[in-house]
């Protein structure tokens, strides 16, 4: 049995992956932990094989510092991180085994590979822009996956692609909405991945720890879980 720890357990999406755990036979709930209640990741005195966190910056930070202390391999959804901050995550990364990705959902995480084949075969020749949609609620704008999409394409592209454009919106309930457009002369290339259920998401991040589960200490992302790196 795999045993897993969610902290920022009242977080919204926490709670969806508390509940799709709950629902799975293959893997256990050992702790959920919550701020709020005043419960620490670092009191825990039972085995833990991997800690997911949905949280914010600052306090996934502190929970990376006592999982690398502690041994304990990690899930990482949180975004908004600043390069500074992701270089910590890279360091601790060198101690113990942690998926570290923006969007854990199958389909967007096959957007990137496609991202990456029109960005290859495009070489430079179209105008980028991309456009981030999610719901009112959330604080960071681009968003990580619309950040990643152009990370992806700019790795192709190289300085072709340094000029793209990121335009955020954030209305209503917004589950989350991404495209990716390539404009040339006398056509247009849009890819575009619609989420519509936020437990998609607390899907993605169980595939991972169950993935992450035997694997060595490394900073790894979902293009890995997925067998999508080449």
């Amino acid at each position: 049995m795999i045993e897993l720890a969610v902290v920022g357990a009242r977080g919204r999406m926490s709670r969806l992956i508390i509940e799709a755990i709950n629902q799975d036979k293959e893997i256990h709930l050992c702790a959920q932990l919550s701020r709020s209640d005043n419960q620490d990741l670092q009191q825990i005195k039972f085995p833990i094989d991997v800690v997911i966190d949905f949280t914010v910056p600052a306090t996934t930070l502190e929970h990376l510092a006592i999982c690398k202390e502690r041994g304990f391999k990690m899930v990482i959804g949180t975004t908004g991180f600043s390069k500074a901050e992701q270089a910590l995550i890279r360091d601790a990364a060198s101690v113990i085994p942690i998926v570290f990705a923006p969007n854990m959902s199958i389909g967007v995480n096959l957007s990137y590979k496609l991202l990456e084949i029109a960005a290859e075969v495009l070489n430079g020749q179209a105008d980028v822009a991309i456009l981030d949609i999610h719901h009112k609620h959330k604080k960071d704008a681009p968003s990580g996956t619309a950040l990643k999409m152009a990370e992806v394409i700019k790795n192709v592209s190289g300085a072709e692609a340094l000029s793209l454009e990121i335009s955020s919106m954030r209305v209503g309930e917004v589950v989350g909405e991404h495209s990716a457009l390539f404009v040339l002369n006398g056509e247009r290339l849009e890819i575009t991945h619609k989420a519509t259920d936020r437990s998609l998401f607390a899907k993605g991040a169980i595939h991972a720890a169950k993935w992450l589960v035997n694997k060595k200490a490394g900073l790894y992302d979902m293009q890995d879980v997925l067998g999508l790196r080449n």
